[in-house]
């Protein structure tokens, strides 16, 4: 790496831009247009002294693909309340996610729960005055409650539930698609407390006209205008009317984290992290598809069709994403572990797949080219993710990926690698892999 542009643009940087290039600089690959072709020859040596181990697979390694082993990011810094180890992507609006390993637990730990923010968390609040409005077009009444009354007048109720991102994963689209660069860690399954959202709407009745429910919450816009909304999405009827759609107001047992929306905030269980507003005190019963700042124009949806990469997609060809796909990660071990030879590698991970449940989790060990089944649990509840794992056996000396790939319960199994582009880098579901050399 003599070169110090190189090292001033990044891994990452040179494979989003173009993936062969980044093959070329970076292990002297040949014009043959596949990595197979040149990692017999010194484009394998080059490889090899940099992840320093023999890659038995070689043979199956797809071109363009940074390997796993040089895939991490280093921390910038920390935050109040979280984990060290959470990686801060941005910090006006504060955006961090959780690397894999650290997402071991079955449930995630407060402190260990990803960061997603469009504005600024509010800079005080008094649980004692805090009121949560509901009203709309579709609305029979107009109601106010505080949280002592949401807590005494419905019935509380507690549930394990998956918030992702919906741009988990976009670091990997290429062309790159503009946006917070996330990897594979803005998603936790903690353990949520609250009410049903639909025992709230039907105390303040809904109309037959409802289509959608709405909401507001108190952080800041960027600009520190206060007339702007920061974020103001929704969702269907449908969704609102499930038992697993909460007004949570406690994680694990305790309260919110502020930056994770204290003191109340909704759950959205299965759909994109963007619909679960934060720092919640205003709901809307609407009689058309919500239209407020985020869930208009270009965010949060994809085209309705599959294009090409770096295709120009027109407004009324985007359609709004509702259900999460199905993913994976492996949380142990950590990528970069080290084995003896013949030493047995134990794998487990967590598997979701938005509104659906998952039926099998397999793992490769030889990019893709076989695969072997998984121990996988049953979820805690509806939409809760689910625990899989497997004892994995390496053949020799070097370096291995270990991939994970979950089928839902409708069949649809996760690509191999980075699936339909989309202009905002959304729904990201390639395989989760970890690097593994046996020394």
């Amino acid at each position: 790496m003599n070169n110090p542009r190189l090292v001033i643009r990044g891994l990452h940087e040179l494979y989003r831009e173009d993936p062969e290039q980044a093959d070329r600089l970076l292990w002297g690959r040949n014009d043959r247009t596949t990595r197979r072709g040149f990692l017999k020859n010194s484009g394998l040596l080059a490889i090899s002294a940099a992840l320093d181990a023999a890659i038995p697979f070689a043979r199956w390694m797809p071109a363009g693909l940074i390997p796993a082993a040089l895939a991490d990011s280093p921390v910038p810094f920390r935050l109040p309340g979280k984990d060290p180890g959470l990686i801060v992507l941005n910090d006006r609006p504060v955006n961090a996610e959780t690397p894999p390993d650290l997402l071991d637990d079955r449930i995630t730990p407060a402190s260990r729960m990803f960061i997603r923010n469009n504005g600024l968390p509010p800079e005080t609040v008094d649980p004692a005055t805090w009121r949560l409005s509901v009203s709309g077009e579709s609305a029979a009444s107009t109601k106010e409650y505080s949280l002592q009354q949401l807590k005494s007048k419905f019935k509380p109720v507690s549930l394990q539930l998956v918030v992702e991102c919906g741009g988990n994963g976009r670091s990997e689209f290429n062309p790159p698609a503009e946006g917070t660069q996330w990897t594979q860690g803005a998603v936790g399954c903690p353990l949520w407390t609250g009410v049903r959202l639909k025992d709230v709407l039907k105390d303040v009745g809904i109309a037959e006209d409802a289509v959608y429910v709405a909401y507001y919450g108190v952080d800041r816009h960027l600009s520190g205008n206060a007339d702007k909304v920061p974020i103001s999405r929704g969702f269907p009827m449908r969704k609102a009317l499930e038992n697993e759609t909460l007004i949570a107001w406690a994680m694990n047992g305790e309260d919110l984290p502020l930056v994770n929306g204290y003191p109340l905030r909704l759950v959205c269980a299965g759909w994109p992290g963007s619909t679960s507003g934060k720092w919640l005190n205003k709901l809307l019963i609407r009689d058309r598809v919500h239209d407020g700042p985020e869930m208009t124009g270009y965010s949060y949806r994809v085209p309705c069709e599959p294009v090409a990469p770096g295709t120009k997609v027109a407004e009324m060809d985007m359609c709004i994403i509702e259900s999460m796909p199905v993913k994976s990660i492996i949380t142990f071990p950590k990528t970069g572990a080290l084995l003896k030879p013949g030493e047995p590698l134990p794998v487990r991970g967590h598997a979701w797949s938005g509104d659906l449940s998952v039926s099998a989790v397999d793992t490769s060990i030889d990019f893709g080219t076989t695969w072997q089944p998984c121990v996988l649990d049953e979820a805690a509840n509806r939409l809760a993710w689910q625990h899989f794992s497997t004892i994995v056996a390496l053949p020799g000396r070097g370096y291995y990926e270990v991939w994970a790939r979950a089928t839902n319960s409708e069949g649809r199994m996760q690509p191999m690698l980075v699936p339909g582009w989309n202009p905002k880098g959304y729904l990201n579901n390639a395989c989760h892999r970890i690097a593994v050399k046996v020394t």
